[in-house]
């Protein structure tokens, strides 16, 4: 099984290059090794919450996000509630469904700390 360091040191691909959206199966197994991100109830995306210390911190955060999703070329659905409260959701659009690129890019996402 692939690990999270192992999809840290890849590079995301274009989404017609990809193939296929992973199965709800496929997309589990790999979790297992994304602490924090929990795996949507039909398993077409992938979501990790975060409660930050105050505005500023977050919004931070979603520039570091930012810049991982414009680097990789992959893009998050990033949700801003509370005024700390962050939900970063990763799937492929194009695929309709969790890729490699969802996990390049959580990895990516969970290095930030």
């Amino acid at each position: 099984m692939t690990t999270s360091t192992d999809f840290f040191k890849k590079k995301c691909l274009p989404c017609e290059g990809i193939g296929r959206a992973m199965t709800k199966q496929e997309a589990a197994d790999h979790l297992k090794n994304f602490p924090g991100w929990v795996l949507a109830d039909d398993g077409k995306s992938m979501e990790r919450q975060y409660t930050l210390k105050n505005f500023v911190e977050a919004v931070e955060r979603i520039n570091r996000i930012k810049d991982i999703a414009e680097g990789e070329g992959h893009h998050p659905d990033l949700h801003l509630t509370g005024y700390k409260r962050l939900k970063v959701v990763l799937y492929t659009h194009a695929l309709g469904g969790i890729t490699e690129n969802d996990l390049i890019v959580a990895s990516k996402i969970d290095r930030l700390g």
